[in-house]
């Protein structure tokens, strides 16, 4: 089992991100950090431990050493992060020094993510980020000197107003970092973010073409300079892979704490109240958070192991595919979108480009 921790305060609301996120104010942090441990003890004492935790956001990193260690210290009585795979923690470059990361460390994180989507300032300025590229890079050498295990650099590509030489010298600069890894996510326009609503009013545009032609720009370097492309958005050195983001696109179980956050167990699915003040609340008078759940039958999980499984480097098996989806599969072969064997079906070439459009297909 996988488990993720959504903390949802952000210093600023990018105007690309539709996860549930809002400034610090309305919510004592403390408070939220105390219904998030209550969380975690009476959910944790139902599953058993989990095999990686992540914490996602917002921005973990906005937390102050002292929730850190306050949040960390109740896991570990929990958990033995001796036994895990991985700790993954998002951080901003804007909202931690050397001590801090120090503490990161400490706390047992094993894996950082950094949301740094461009080394371009007018490129950063039109997502809304608060952090400067020299700071993106700064924070690199200070998660290094911290002592990480594992580094992550988040990059976006077809934003507004970025060119493909912008694009190229991001990820000409983000290689030159020497990460252990490095998301390159294509930007989606998702509802209730302003992206969305410069789209539907004709502001902004979107491009296949000019998408493909971006994502095959980063596929060329950073597979040249060691990268292993093992999932349509995510090259790993060696050992660098991800193992949570692994478990979630295998159809692992997963635990979601937090407002908003999403479980997955044994084929019931459930949503945690997606407003903050309301998850602490209901923390405090029911001991849990749920809002909404679902039962998922055996055709919404296959279908869910096709459009994640085609995302990865191993593809998927045939035996996921209906007979009309099958003969499909062989023309995307014939149009050299896909590796074909007898058991498995693995996009590769322009096809990990096309992975939503195919997957629509096949399923």
């Amino acid at each position: 089992m996988l488990l993720y921790l959504h903390i949802p305060f952000c210093h600023r609301v990018c105007p690309y991100c539709s996860f549930y996120k809002h400034t610090p104010g309305a919510t004592p942090i403390g408070e939220f950090v105390d219904a998030l441990i209550f969380e975690a003890r009476q959910r944790l004492s139902q599953t058993g431990p989990p095999r990686t935790i992540y914490f996602g956001g917002g921005t973990p990193s906005m937390l102050s050493p002292s929730h850190l260690t306050r949040l960390f210290s109740a896991l570990h009585e929990m958990i033995d992060f001796s036994e895990l795979d991985e700790v993954t923690f998002e951080a901003n470059p804007a909202t931690f020094d050397l001590k801090k990361a120090a503490l990161f460390q400490q706390l047992g994180v094993t894996r950082i993510s950094l949301g740094i989507q461009s080394f371009t300032p007018h490129v950063l300025n039109i997502l809304g980020r608060e952090h400067s590229p020299e700071q993106a890079s700064e924070a690199v050498s200070i998660l290094r000197e911290a002592g990480l295990p594992s580094i992550n650099i988040d990059l976006m590509f077809s934003i507004p107003g970025q060119s493909k030489d912008d694009w190229e010298s991001t990820l000409r600069h983000a290689i030159s970092l020497n990460p252990d890894h490095i998301s390159a996510y294509n930007l989606t326009y998702e509802e209730d973010t302003v992206f969305f609503e410069s789209l539907r009013r004709g502001e902004m545009r979107e491009n296949e073409d000019h998408d493909a032609e971006y994502f095959q720009l980063a596929d060329e370097l950073l597979t040249a300079t060691g990268f292993d492309h093992y999932e349509t958005s995510n090259y790993a050195k060696p050992g660098h892979h991800s193992s949570h983001n692994k478990g979630y696109w295998l159809g692992e179980d997963y635990l979601g704490l937090g407002p908003s956050a999403v479980s997955t167990l044994a084929n019931i699915r459930s949503k945690n109240v997606p407003d903050t003040a309301r998850y602490v609340s209901q923390i405090k008078s029911l001991g849990h958070a749920l809002f909404e759940s679902e039962s998922l039958d055996e055709e919404a999980r296959r279908l869910e192991r096709i459009a994640l499984g085609l995302r990865t480097r191993d593809g998927i098996s045939l035996s996921l595919l209906r007979p009309d989806a099958l003969q499909r599969a062989h023309h995307l072969a014939d149009e050299g979108l896909a590796h074909l064997t007898t058991d498995r079906l693995t996009l590769i070439h322009h096809g990990r480009a096309l992975v939503d459009p195919i997957a629509a297909e096949l399923v």
